[in-house]
């Protein structure tokens, strides 16, 4: 039904930034969607669209920020959040392991890439009400992560899609690929219901497989049929399948996905019909200001380990294995102010009360005696020496077997709020092996000629954990190399002595620092 450069399978971030990255160098290309036009997008519309990346100060943000006369600016510490630190943040989930290839290329090119997303016309704002605190005057941001699209995860699509289309990127909705056509080992093309599309190059960016029942409970485990899907329904390992047919070797961790507490009472999956602004708001990740109790009325996480950007992407698996799938979580009204807008939310579903007591009576299922022995023991923990700071991992801690390290407040001013959760995923981490262009490798390590992957079908990227906002940033990075490596197929010119790490260009890419996307800015220039 056509020839094409380049198909890409799939239109979420990383499929865009594929699409992006190989338009710019020349080919056409062709992005095939099994969803319909509104739900297009893959789990990138589910998200608060921000991204992780490595940065020296808050004049590296300048030039991705949308509005730079944002009154808001000159009194924002933004921090330094470099490579090493990145580093740090990812060695922090790997159980001792030292940091895979896959991670050190999302560290490395990170900020490159978000640079490259500048160059077109894809602009991001500082996420003042869910990553910094006010303090002496001061926006102090926390935890690495900065910046996220405008509009979130719903306008991070539309300005990529943007993009992708002024480069002459051709979009089909409704079109499921269902298989890969091969010649003499090479991929020649794709199979869907309308028929056979061809091209000299096929990216699969059609995400994992957190929304397939099965597949979840072989690979991750019992009981992970009952998760929530946070996003897409249509992230089924449509793209694994045919992959691994093919002899694609597996790689990563299957066991492991970004599993996040959410709404227990929410629908089995995202839903997209709500404001843009609204859709997170299924996530309850502010346990880090109170108590998280399961019904056996015990907790059964620190919650104040750490920054909740580095556990609440782990913290869905713990609630998951608690009886019933269920826990709660309990506030008093000391932080009603800080919880985030999520937990106001109209559908949100709690509990209140004036006493911690008559709000356990509420609660059917919980062992209600356990429970107030467990507030109780809680309230009796905690420091009252150390003043409570939520800009720093503060040491008001506690004192308890099962600890809570940071932010620890007694619960005693009414209101008292208990929220129901579950635990929802929100992509898989085990994926295929790719090699420095994208390409998808054999178990042998030779390559499977024309077939390419990027995003959640990278595996190894992410294994036991993930800080938060590295997700987007790895499918942009991966779509970006997996759009550059297909599009050499499309010109020679391109196939031999390309570097992904040559200094980049305006119309060939990315922007070779700060101070030149600034000064291109400033020109008017149109990428």
């Amino acid at each position: 039904m056509g020839q094409y450069d380049v198909i890409v399978v799939g239109s979420g971030n990383a499929a865009l930034c594929a699409g992006i990255a190989a338009a710019e160098r020349g080919a056409s290309v062709l992005m095939l969607e099994k969803a319909d036009e509104a739900l297009s997008g893959g789990n990138t519309k589910y998200t608060a669209g921000a991204m992780r990346f490595a940065y020296s100060s808050g004049k590296d943000l300048l030039p991705l920020i949308s509005n730079q006369d944002d009154p808001r600016l000159p009194e924002t510490d933004f921090g330094c959040y470099d490579e090493a630190a990145f580093t740090a943040d990812m060695l922090k989930f790997n159980e001792g392991q030292p940091l895979s290839t896959e991670q050190k290329t999302l560290i490395t090119e990170s900020h490159a890439t978000l640079l490259w997303l500048s160059g077109h016309a894809v602009k991001f704002e500082p996420i003042y009400s869910r990553q910094s605190f006010e303090k002496d005057g001061k926006f102090i941001f926390w935890g690495g992560l900065t910046l996220a699209a405008h509009n979130e995860g719903v306008g991070l699509f539309d300005q990529e899609l943007a993009a992708f289309q002024r480069l002459g990127g051709a979009i089909q909705y409704d079109s499921a690929v269902t298989g890969l056509i091969t010649d003499d080992d090479h991929v020649t093309g794709v199979k869907t219901g309308d028929g056979s599309f061809y091209a000299k190059a096929v990216i699969l960016a059609c995400g994992g497989f957190e929304s397939n029942d099965a597949m979840r409970r072989e690979h991750i485990g019992e009981g992970w049929d009952k998760a929530k899907v946070r996003g897409t329904p249509h992230n089924t390992g449509d793209g694994l399948r045919m992959a691994l047919a093919l002899g694609a070797a597996g790689h990563g961790f299957y066991g492991g996905c970004h599993a996040t507490p959410m709404d227990l009472h929410m629908a089995p999956f995202g839903n997209l019909d709500i404001d843009p602004g609204e859709r997170k708001n299924y996530r309850k990740i502010c346990y880090f200001l109170g108590a998280m109790l399961n019904l056996r009325g015990e907790r059964f996480v620190d919650e104040g380990a750490d920054f909740r950007n580095y556990t609440y992407a782990q913290y869905g698996r713990a609630v998951l294995e608690q009886p019933g799938h269920t826990a709660w979580q309990f506030f008093d009204d000391k932080v009603k102010d800080l919880l985030y807008a999520e937990y106001h939310f109209h559908d949100a579903h709690f509990i209140e009360a004036d006493t911690l007591e008559g709000l356990l009576d509420q609660i059917d299922g919980i062992d209600k005696a356990a429970a107030a022995k467990t507030l109780a023991a809680f309230n009796a923990a905690v420091d009252e020496t150390t003043p409570f700071d939520p800009t720093i991992k503060d040491g008001k801690a506690a004192d308890l077997p099962l600890p809570k390290s940071h932010w620890a407040q007694k619960l005693d001013t009414p209101p008292y709020r208990a929220y129901p959760v579950t635990g929802g995923i929100t992509f898989t981490y085990g994926g295929v092996r790719v090699d420095e262009t994208g390409m998808i490798l054999r178990e042998d390590g030779s390559a499977i000629e024309g077939l390419y992957a990027c995003g959640e079908m990278v595996g190894g990227v992410f294994t036991h954990g993930y800080p938060g906002g590295s997700g987007l940033t790895s499918g942009a990075v991966f779509g970006r190399r997996a759009g550059y490596g297909a599009s050499t197929l499309h010109d020679s010119k391109f196939s031999n002595g390309f570097s992904f790490d040559a200094p980049p260009r305006f119309k060939g890419g990315l922007a070779a620092s700060s101070e030149e996307v600034s000064e291109h800015i400033e020109a008017g220039s149109e990428p």
